[in-house]
């Protein structure tokens, strides 16, 4: 038949994509996260109490569960938390912790149809939006938490063409809008000089003003208190092996180049684009982190309750490797301010990664009202709250996470035992095991199957079904047969 060919042929493409992944470094759940941001599922609290790791003193919890695609985050002067979600389209106010029982008290969209936003900062009585090619402002009232007005694009026409298509803003002390942009490619020759740079504005838009060049990803940067000097975080470029080049810290000043593509890390000409002529021209980092750790936000940390070691430092967040043999990175590190310029790192929060099991991605760190530390998770869908001279048990009871309503809990025990016994035999009949495996089982699945309670519900997976992501085909069962099915993978831990 036909259909079996095609089948077969896609088995194989399927086969074959994983196949070449992994023999040029790549790790393909990463990768499948980083091209749809589908994330993992908010973590358990009992599997951050018994997986993140803080320093003697600390203690960290959940905030907020289920916020999808959280990456950069800003707290208002209310103390509401505002999270730029753009595969969602949204910025999210996650709602001030009145009650102080460690966690949001609540999740809204504050604003939709967006180009997909990422990041986010206010200057005097507006809110700055950054989508990915333009940044847009409007009116915000802090005390109530909500806009005013109209949404308004102040700067439009941004290339996001190609790899590195988000948009990072801060406002300086000087009062002027900063933008990022990353570039265009793994490694290239930029036409538009936009990409690969930092660009400064005035707060109306007007004013454009290359700042810096050269900076392939610089996701993340702050202004020093020590210095009043711009530091950002930059991804070194890709497919040059495990542990080569460096990402990089950068001190980062008007008008300099900081080496890519023609020259890497500390001096190194670029096997493909070097050029000799930039060596003397290109700035090396004040930092230099593990290759492909892809560090993203970064917040120099002015948080009373800290203790004195974390005076003239940062957070940075580690997202993770995805161009390497095994997994690095997944972390929040602090990099401390040495008397030479340059820093130290030291581990912060831990346990994203453990033996290949992935729980979360770090993307933002910021400060809150309450002096704790705040990161955001777009692979595990959360909010963390890291605190100092709160008894881990405390914040982890006052944090506890919100346990999602699969729809399983309408039905009885021994009804849930028949359906999952009915479900299981429809998948190991039904073709599954072709591609899946799942947790226990002996078979050899490309994409194992776990926590899928922690990401779907028995309504969702229905739907899921029926436009499933490719290069899954559409699942035709029965209405009852669906039920059952849906039972058992709910069940799978």
């Amino acid at each position: 038949m036909w259909w079996k060919v095609v089948a077969g042929l896609l088995i194989a493409i399927v086969v074959g994509f994983f196949a070449l992944i992994k023999s040029v470094g790549i790790t393909p759940g990463i990768i499948v996260h980083s091209l749809t941001g589908d994330g993992g599922g908010t973590p358990s609290q009992k599997t951050v109490r018994s997986r993140l790791q803080v320093p003697d003193g600390f203690s960290v919890g959940l905030y907020a569960s289920n916020v999808v695609n959280a990456r950069v985050i800003m707290f208002t002067r209310s103390g509401d938390l505002l999270v730029a979600q753009p595969r969602e389209s949204t910025v999210s106010l996650l709602a001030r912790d009145a009650n102080t029982d460690g966690k949001a008290d609540g999740q809204r969209i504050l604003l939709d149809k967006l180009y997909r936003p990422t990041s986010i900062d206010f200057f005097e009585d507006y809110l700055y939006i950054s989508e990915s090619n333009a940044v847009g402002r409007i009116k915000f009232d802090h005390e109530s938490g909500e806009t005013i007005g109209e949404y308004e694009r102040i700067i439009t026409g941004i290339a996001d063409e190609g790899n590195h298509w988000t948009k990072t803003i801060r406002f300086g002390p000087d009062g002027l809008l900063y933008l990022a942009s990353g570039s265009s490619c793994n490694v290239c020759d930029e036409i538009d000089d936009q990409r690969a740079s930092i660009t400064r504005y005035n707060p109306d838009g007007s004013g454009e003003e290359r700042f810096a060049t050269g900076l392939r990803n610089s996701v993340g940067f702050d202004w020093a208190p020590f210095d009043n000097q711009i530091y950002a975080t930059d991804n070194g470029r890709d497919l040059l092996g495990d542990d080569y080049p460096p990402c990089e810290l950068n001190k980062v000043e008007l008008g300099k180049f900081y080496g890519w593509p023609n020259v890497n890390g500390f001096g190194d000409l670029d096997p493909d684009f070097g050029d000799e002529s930039k060596l003397i021209e290109a700035t090396s980092p004040v930092h230099g982190f593990r290759a492909h750790n892809a560090p993203l936000g970064i917040r120099f940390i002015d948080l009373a309750a800290f203790p004195k070691a974390y005076r003239e430092s940062a957070l940075a967040a580690l997202h993770g490797s995805w161009n390497r043999s095994s997994y690095d990175g997944y972390k929040v590190v602090s990099l401390h301010h040495k008397s030479d310029g340059s820093f130290e790192e030291k581990d912060f929060l831990t346990g994203f990664e453990k033996d290949g099991n992935i729980i979360g991605r770090p993307a933002d760190v910021t400060g809150g009202p309450d002096d704790c530390a705040y990161i955001s998770d777009d692979f595990g869908m959360a909010i963390y709250r890291v605190c100092y001279g709160i008894e881990g048990e405390a914040i982890a009871s006052t944090s506890s996470s919100v346990i999602q309503e699969t729809g399983l809990e309408d039905f009885d025990k021994a009804t849930r035992l028949n359906l999952q016994s009915d479900g299981e035999q429809l998948f190991m009949t039904r073709g599954c095991l072709t591609c899946h495996g799942v947790s226990g089982s002996t078979s050899s699945g490309l994409l194992p199957l776990k926590a899928i309670n922690k990401r779907y519900t028995l309504d969702s997976l229905s739907a899921f079904y029926k436009t499933p992501t490719p290069p899954m085909p559409p699942v035709h069962l029965k209405e009852e047969d669906q039920l059952a099915l849906s039972t058992y993978l709910l069940g799978i831990e």
